[in-house]
């Protein structure tokens, strides 16, 4: 069965009946290794086109759905179409001249790339797979479209009628409709590689950047010149692509391990659903600097006054200023009686629910119930949407280490609609082989209930680079003298300053490492306190010092922890220091460098891995 993105499920309500039948025979006729797309924009002018078909034998199709009945249509010529409706008379374009227009305007995109262009033989510098268009007219038969005349203005065999897509038509002769809508094909075997440059070039919007450049390419917004095509391209998986774009209204709950694109999702489904609610959109999680990277994100995409990011308990602080109820003051927990004092003014109407029309929650692990109760009554209980996205094997604040309620006993009614994200993108099979052998001796899968998902195994995406460096020193300053020394090579060799991280498990050890590189002329910008984190920026050519759960959510090129072997272990935390620093060690994209001067069970660990 063709993969169809969206979902059918999740975009057949705003699908006209005959795009569902063809959405339907697209699923149900074509074989597991074609990819179908609904209604995606096409080109800065955003035009769109019912469907794409990729299929890497074939090449691309592009396809019009037009419901029209034969007594609707009063006039037709190669350019445009009489028809009448309830308001009268309308003049719209041929269906095969719009189908034609939106191909040309995609080839003259996919035409700019080498990478996609025949190098040599009978087709040198042409498109290195075929290419087709036509349209559906899911109304009227084969012997209505020819008995009045239509084959004279849209070709035959670019038309597909409504008698050759019922369910009972054979796979064969439906597939050999649409692949007769081809001018010229030929014989083709599209590489991996060649498919996903092409899904770069149609969506720019699934275009991957780095931590340093925002969540996604540049290059995918409006430019007024077409933007530079890199020789190596990020973008998501299919996988990460079907779930963006086919998240509707309710509740979900994508489980995923480190590197999977859990947040690349969430910012994703930001974007598109600011540009659909009236009501705002909330994002929230546990971490600080996390928070100020996702706000910094929506800001450069101009979204930040629909999208609103907040660290949980800033957002809690913001709930009782702005509907002007009093702060807790006096002994005791401040950050537990801050909580409490907003669910009491939600539970007495001082605060509304129902405040925001969609409510993203990143690394929700790290949430207790009350929280999870207390955020859910914020979204619109009619057509809300809700996102939890979390992995258990990155809880580094919840003392048993994972969510220890159902989902369902907060309001979070997901139970059905959970999914999975198992391949891990961000490291190299080094980095994540590494990390995980580390960790799997100190995390043991639980159990699951109703709604959770017990500790995934990550699975490699394929990536190579250097190994591990697991570096013994013989004093703390010899071991800064080496992360300087390491940091000053990787400078040498392109690296930018902006690209590192040092993941401290202290905050005395931030001082340290700043002050030995600062010493030694290497720029950087701590994150120690509030206001540290809440400054960072990642765009600063400044290596970033910060603690192992500042840095979590968060990825650089190069990752250095220092000091490994002080991490104090006993018998009741030995399980969470192991997750903390496993979180560490995985937010290195290609080098991950590890430091000690002195014995320890993670020192020994780590050193006959």
């Amino acid at each position: 069965m063709a993969s169809l993105i969206p979902s059918l499920n999740s975009c057949v309500g705003r699908m006209q009946a005959g795009e569902r039948r063809v959405a339907e025979r697209l699923q149900s006729h074509l074989e597991d290794d074609y990819l179908c797309w609904y209604e995606i924009p096409v080109g800065k002018r955003a035009r769109y086109t019912d469907f794409i078909v990729l299929h890497p034998g074939r090449g691309l199709l592009l396809l019009e759905v037009k419901d029209w009945k034969l007594d609707t249509i009063r006039a037709l010529d190669r350019a445009t179409v009489t028809l009448l409706t309830g308001s009268g008379l309308k003049i719209v374009p041929n269906p095969i001249e719009q189908v034609r227009q939106c191909a040309y305007r995609l080839l003259k995109v996919l035409d700019r790339d080498p990478q996609l262009i025949q190098p040599d033989g009978a087709r040198r510098g042409k498109l290195a797979f075929p290419y087709g268009y036509g349209v559906v007219l899911s109304r009227m038969t084969r012997r209505q479209f020819e008995a009045h005349g239509l084959d004279q203005v849209m070709p035959a065999h670019q038309v597909l009628c409504a008698d050759e897509m019922t369910e009972s038509v054979e796979a064969e002769a439906f597939q050999k409709r649409l692949w007769d809508m081809f001018n010229a094909p030929f014989p083709v075997q599209m590489t991996l590689p060649q498919i996903d440059r092409v899904r770069w070039h149609l969506f720019p919007e699934v275009r991957v950047a780095g931590l340093q450049d925002g969540l996604f390419d540049a290059s995918s917004s409006e430019a007024a010149s077409p933007p530079e095509i890199p020789d190596v391209i990020r973008l998501m998986d299919l996988q990460q692509e079907q779930l963006a774009r086919s998240l509707g209204a309710g509740h979900r709950v994508i489980h995923g391990v480190a590197g999977s694109g859990k947040t690349m999702i969430l910012g994703y489904r930001c974007l598109h659903l600011a540009r659909q609610l009236r009501k705002p959109i909330l994002v929230t999680c546990f971490n600080i600097v996390l928070a100020t990277h996702l706000r910094r994100i929506m800001q450069s995409e101009g979204v930040e006054d629909q999208v609103h990011v907040y660290h949980f308990h800033d957002w809690c602080g913001e709930q009782l200023r702005r509907y002007h109820v009093t702060s807790p003051i006096g002994p005791g927990d401040y950050i537990d009686a801050l909580v409490r004092a907003v669910i009491a003014a939600v539970d007495k109407g001082q605060i509304p629910r129902a405040q925001y029309g969609a409510v993203m929650i990143d690394e929700g692990q790290d949430f207790d119930a009350d929280w999870l109760r207390l955020i859910v009554q914020m979204l619109d209980p009619d057509d809300g949407s809700l996102l939890l996205l979390y992995d258990d094997a990155q809880s580094i604040y919840r003392p048993k280490g994972t969510l220890d309620f159902a989902l369902s006993s907060v309001g979070i009614q997901a139970r059905g609609r959970t999914s999975i994200l198992r391949i891990n993108y961000r490291n190299t099979r080094e980095i994540l082989d590494f990390s995980y052998r580390f960790a799997r001796h100190y995390l043991t899968p639980g159990e699951t209930d109703e709604d959770h998902v017990p500790l995934v195994a990550p699975e490699a995406a394929g990536r190579h680079g250097p190994p591990v460096c697991f570096k013994h020193c013989g004093s703390l300053e010899e071991e800064i003298a080496f992360a300087a020394e390491t940091l000053s090579k990787a400078r040498k060799d392109g690296l930018g300053w902006r690209d590192v991280a040092i993941a401290c498990r202290a905050r005395w050890l931030i001082d340290k490492m700043a002050a030995g590189l600062g010493r030694r002329g290497i720029p950087v910008q701590t994150l120690a306190d509030r206001r540290g984190k809440k400054a960072f920026d990642p765009t600063a050519d400044s290596v970033k010092i910060m603690t192992m759960h500042s840095i979590k959510g968060l990825e650089f090129p190069m990752v250095v922890i220092p000091d490994v072997g002080t991490i104090t272990l006993d018998a009741d935390n030995m399980a969470s220091e192991a997750k903390l620093l496993y979180v560490a060690m995985t937010r290195a994209i290609h080098t991950l460098v590890l430091t000690t001067h002195t014995e320890s069970e993670f020192g020994r660990r780590l050193s006959v891995i």
